[in-house]
């Protein structure tokens, strides 16, 4: 397949903008697949309500058919065509974050294909803040079902150079928006399940457990990672499966700053001696003292926003430059931090030193 890669630039003609986006509504409408930026990462997008451009997903990605999809709208009024209801809850949180990085999974009407939504009865929905986002989806016809456009398993893409990587040739069109953009979140949506008495958070993101509850009163998060082995289906993206994951082996490492940099130096010392590369994710506070081939600078450990997007991009890098064993320090858990480490222990399996 022959991709098309369309340059976004913030400084060309509205009229000129605007056919682009357009021209890609118009695959969509065909069957096709567009990647496409969000304000989150980039989205793989086909039409929510076609089953055959479901399956052309996964077959894109790779992905287990069992791994929901997230519908993309650009209008509250298209709820109402995909879901039995719109709880009292879903409007507020509606209200307060849309558009913008939560997803809220509801019940599903006949409209909406199981293949879209894994097999489930239930259907995660989003509407995106990037103002290229809004237009494409509503050029496309108003539903586009949407996961990260990267292959399954590896680190989400923040620019359009990642998505060239992984999908040039398996899908019809990139959107290439990186020219003169900035303000990308870096991670994932936030997910909730508003299907149960009391909402439930399946995925942490920018918006918080805090700033959900100071909207629509109590919540839980769902602590169970269900592993490979499990025969329950996923009810959200990235519940089951690993994700996230670079090509080398990557091992996040919890304790005193003192004690984490002394462990990190002392194993990137042996690999050395072995001949193996490594690459370090570590803090402003404590980066300099870290000797690797591969050293990145996540920020500050009280500006976890920074962390965040950051971190995918590292974890490319780290491909890029060879990296076969990679060390992160474990950063603080509260706010975005909780997402970062989230995103961090499932690159990592799970593999997590405590000092």
């Amino acid at each position: 397949m022959n991709t098309k890669i369309v340059p976004l630039t913030q400084d060309e003609d509205k009229e000129t903008l605007f056919a682009k986006l357009t021209q890609a509504g118009e695959v969509i409408k065909n069957g096709g697949l567009v990647a496409f930026p969000t304000e989150t990462v980039y989205g793989l997008g086909g039409d929510a309500l076609n089953p055959k451009s479901s399956q052309k997903i996964y077959e894109a990605k790779g992905r287990p058919s069992d791994n929901p999809l997230i519908v993309h709208i650009a209008d509250m009024e298209h709820l109402e065509k995909i879901v039995q209801n719109v709880p009292e809850n879903a409007k507020k949180l509606a209200d307060a974050f849309w558009p913008g990085p939560l997803t809220m999974i509801l019940k599903k009407s006949d409209a909406v294909p199981r293949q879209t939504t894994g097999g489930l009865e239930t259907v995660a929905i989003r509407m995106p803040a990037h103002p290229l986002a809004l237009i494409f989806i509503k050029e496309a016809g108003g539903y586009v079902a949407a996961p990260s456009a990267n292959l399954s398993g590896k680190p989400s893409p923040t620019t359009a150079k990642y998505v060239i990587q992984d999908m040039d040739g398996r899908i019809d069109m990139i959107l290439d928006a990186d020219a003169g953009a900035d303000g990308a979140i870096g991670i994932e949506s936030t997910i909730v399940d508003m299907t149960g008495e009391v909402p439930m958070i399946l995925r942490p993101g920018y918006i918080t457990q805090e700033m959900i509850t100071n909207i629509i009163g109590k919540t839980d998060t769902d602590v169970t990672i269900l592993d490979n082995d499990s025969k329950q289906p996923p009810k959200a993206p990235g519940m089951k499966y690993r994700h996230y994951a670079p090509k080398g082996e990557l091992v996040i490492v919890e304790g005193t700053p003192e004690n984490v940099v002394n462990y990190i130096n002392e194993q990137t010392a042996l690999h050395a001696g072995k001949g193996e590369r490594t690459g370090v994710i570590g803090t402003t506070e404590t980066i300099r003292q870290y000797k690797a081939d591969s050293v990145k600078d996540a920020g500050a450990r009280d500006d976890m926003l920074s962390a965040a997007k950051r971190l995918y991009t590292f974890l490319r890098e780290f491909d890029d430059e060879n990296i076969a064993y990679i060390y992160s320090e474990a950063f603080p858990a509260g706010g975005v931090g909780h997402a970062v480490m989230n995103r961090l222990l499932k690159a990592a399996g799970h593999r997590c030193i405590k000092l």
